[in-house]
């Protein structure tokens, strides 16, 4: 299987599981000049922008490794424009990392 279709279905995994947990679906793969936001949801009037990570096995490290400054930089970057017309509202960056088939959330990475 190639690497899109994987993605594609591991931020499916993802988005069932957020809407699960009361999540709403804003947007799925916002795209700016500066990149790409893989979930865009709200709850609890929070904007929350995610990145899901998938890793078949840990051989090249854990999923939520993979977040370095550089991709930290363009998901605020995208962030910002997508903001610019929803600023009444509290925001928060979470990282959904899947290994194997299971789902880690974690809240408020770039704190």
């Amino acid at each position: 299987m190639n690497k899109r279709l994987i993605g594609k279905e591991a931020e499916n995994f993802a988005i069932n599981y957020l809407l699960k947990e009361n999540y709403k679906i804003l947007e799925k793969n916002f795209f700016s000049k500066f990149g790409e936001i893989d979930v865009i949801a709200e709850k609890d009037n929070t904007i929350v922008f995610i990145e899901v990570k998938y890793r078949k096995n840990s051989n090249y490290g854990l999923p939520y490794e993979s977040i370095n400054n550089i991709k930290k930089d363009r998901i605020i970057k995208t962030a910002n424009l997508y903001l610019n017309n929803n600023l009444d509202k509290n925001i928060r960056f979470d990282l959904i990392s899947i290994l194997n088939n299971k789902i880690e959330h974690f809240k408020n990475i770039f704190d």
